[in-house]
């Protein structure tokens, strides 16, 4: 069952005009985390103060001009003690692990219908997942290195999957061919993005200790979509799920063109990350990480984004290198951010 979470609030003190960023950063798709799971446990809890930092925010928007919004944090910042089962399992493998078990979706039925259809595509070569009717949830790192906004974001634009028109439209007819191709690659629509917006947490910087905990961003689209959109959870701990597994969608870039799904179990977890062999490739970083758990006081099943994909990384464990595709996930706070950025107040934000 979706457990409701009674959740901070985060409202907006001030916000400062910053210089335009310079837009000059490389795309890079895979980080590399000195972080690992016995570091990412022995951190210590922030402090309000640490947190009102972290969780303060920059906001570029289309025209190329950039501000700092500071917030306070108000409510029950939760003890994240409890955010955790105890899980080891060592391996040291790829980012396909032994057999490939992705799959490509490319009935349309399925690629333009809930939950497929909330996957995007980002112009800088990552994933995101619909969260509003205008906003979409994606890694920070598509775009922001941690030291200056990458070369694409200047002009952002989102792809979303194009639904299969009823019955042949005028602009099918005009165009004299099925929107998207018959073998199942989706077309898109692309849209402009009006904002982006990126926790302070990850602009300190990729090599602080805490900076893969902050590897989320929110993209305001300059036109409201009229799709479905997958809803904001609170991510469970690995016991509260079902055979511990998770799901996700997004544009693996060793699949051109393709919509590729995969599902796995989570093999360990600290208070932010998760640490999982799902089968995953450069390109799907970015997509939400979703659960279908019950509704509470009800029988209905729902699907929620509990965390992000922020893709491989090298980690230390028992002071080895290991790797793991990894995911934020989204603690109270988070929840509480995410859903500020979208809704503008913390009005609709207080049940997880």
């Amino acid at each position: 069952t979706w457990h409701l979470k009674k959740i901070p609030q985060i409202v907006g003190e001030r916000t400062l005009s910053l210089d335009s960023p310079k837009f000059e950063a490389k795309t890079k798709l895979e980080l590399s985390s000195v972080c690992g799971i016995e570091c990412q446990r022995r951190l210590p809890v922030p402090s309000l103060s640490d947190l009102k930092d972290l969780l303060s925010y920059e906001t570029v928007f289309e025209n190329g001009t950039r501000t700092l919004t500071e917030v306070n944090v108000l409510g029950p910042v939760l003890d994240p003690a409890g955010n955790t089962t105890t899980r080891r399992s060592l391996r040291k493998k790829r980012q396909i692990y032994g057999t490939d078990s992705r799959f490509s979706i490319y009935d349309r039925r399925f690629m333009t219908n809930f939950p497929f259809n909330t996957a995007v595509k980002i112009s800088t070569g990552c994933s995101g997942i619909l969260v509003s009717p205008k906003h979409v949830l994606t890694a920070a790192h598509c775009l922001h290195n941690g030291k200056d906004y990458v070369k694409g974001s200047k002009r952002l634009r989102v792809g979303l999957m194009k639904t299969k028109s009823r019955g042949g439209g005028r602009k099918q007819r005009r165009s004299g061919r099925k929107q998207g191709s018959s073998d199942g690659t989706p077309s898109f629509q692309w849209t402009r993005v009006k904002s982006t917006h990126i926790p302070k947490g990850w602009l300190k910087g990729v090599s602080g200790d805490v900076a893969l905990d902050y590897d989320y961003a929110v993209l305001e689209l300059k036109r409201p979509h009229k799709r479905k959109y997958m809803e904001l959870g609170i991510s469970p701990t690995i016991k509260m799920m079902p055979g511990s597994m998770i799901h996700f969608s997004g544009f693996d870039n060793d699949r051109s063109g393709q919509l590729v799904y995969r599902f796995c179990s989570i093999s360990d977890e600290s208070n932010d990350l998760f640490y999982q062999y799902c089968d995953a490739e450069p390109g799907s970083t970015g997509s939400g990480i979703y659960l279908r758990l019950k509704e509470p006081s009800k029988k209905k099943w729902k699907r929620k984004i509990i965390a992000v994909y922020s893709g491989h990384q090298w980690v230390d464990v028992n002071g080895e290198q290991q790797d793991y595709n990894v995911a934020v996930r989204i603690t109270p706070l988070k929840y509480a951010q995410i859903c500020f950025w979208i809704h503008g107040n913390d009005g609709n934000c207080t049940q997880g």
